[in-house]
């Protein structure tokens, strides 16, 4: 598959397309319901989301998970290294990784303000230092680079129906709550590397504070306040998923089916979470599999149906074709 996805992206060059597979290889490995999404756009638009979701999972392996005895500041050496091979590569098509080629690529090829990537990588250099958001809007705006504009980076692979700045907040919202998302379901997991990004006043509206999540981590013990705090972000969570539906009907109609898919997904882990009674601080929420099959099955079939509309009519004044005689 990934041959055939380069060669309708008309990606030509033999080191490029190492460097894409390799991209391809990172969101299949980390990326679930993300590349199961991603497997229902249009071969020609594949790789260049591939390219994206690598390029961000690098820094953010930079940020998290690489070698846990490197410092802050070994961490944002390197973050400052991939920036500038960032900045080499937009200028230059070179770059020493292939994950910041590929990506460099399917800036030059889509039309991706190269400004996007620097606010990405700022919000990826807080990470180093910044362990919890006092407000709503505090996050926000942490938000914004970390997962606003990864839906903006998104839009010129994507196509719209409409012009883009009138599709833009909807893309970058759908960020936003897929982020948001991941934030309640890994909660337990974040309070372990002394990160809490539910922020601090919608904690404390429920009498919730960083020490309260530490004994109820460190104990496997629940407490009513944590659990309504938890409902309360995901409230929050919903209704920026409600901001960004509208966005859907925005694009090009053959992407429909990948976004829808991978909206009802990451919805499908606010469910979850539900369902298992808000107990993220002692257990991963995950949607199960057979959902995940059933969710993809049918955006196969949207997409279907939307190639088939999306074809073009027969000509009138051509002959007409017949199939094989079977009399």
């Amino acid at each position: 598959m990934t041959r055939r996805e380069l060669d309708a992206a008309d990606i030509t060059d033999p080191g490029l397309r190492t460097d894409y597979g390799v991209c391809r290889r990172l969101n299949a490995r980390h990326g679930r319901t993300y590349f199961l999404a991603t497997r229902l756009l249009p071969l020609e638009r594949r790789s260049a989301v591939h390219a994206l979701y690598g390029f961000a999972r690098w820094a953010d392996d930079i940020v998290d998970d690489l070698d846990k005895r490197l410092t802050p500041g070994e961490r944002d050496l390197m973050l400052k290294r991939l920036e500038g091979d960032l900045a080499h590569a937009l200028r230059t098509g070179g770059g020493a990784e292939p994950v910041v080629r590929a990506v460099a690529d399917t800036a030059g090829r889509h039309g991706i303000a190269v400004d996007l990537f620097a606010d990405f990588l700022a919000s990826m250099r807080a990470d180093l230092t910044v362990t919890d958001y006092p407000t709503y809007a505090d996050l926000r705006a942490y938000m914004h680079g970390s997962a606003a504009v990864i839906g903006l980076q998104m839009l010129p692979v994507l196509g719209t129906v409409v012009p883009r700045e009138e599709a833009a907040p909807h893309a970058a919202a759908l960020g936003v709550a897929f982020q948001l998302t991941n934030f309640l379901r890994d909660v337990g997991e974040d309070l372990d590397r002394g990160r809490v990004y539910l922020p601090a006043d919608l904690l404390a509206a429920h009498g919730v504070d960083r020490p309260l999540l530490e004994w109820s981590r460190r104990s496997g013990r629940r407490d009513p306040r944590i659990r309504a705090a938890l409902v309360a972000a995901e409230a929050l969570t919903r209704d920026v998923y409600r901001e960004a539906e509208p966005g859907i009907a925005m694009l090009d109609p053959r992407v429909r089916p990948c976004i829808r898919t991978a909206f009802t997904l990451y919805g499908g882990i606010l469910d979850a979470i539900a369902r298992h009674d808000y107990t993220v601080l002692h257990h991963r929420a995950v949607v199960p599999r057979r959902r995940r099959a059933a969710t993809a099955a049918a955006g196969v079939l949207k997409v279907a149906r939307a190639r088939w509309h999306a074809a073009p009519a027969a000509d009138p004044a051509a002959p007409e074709r017949k199939g094989p005689d079977r009399g």
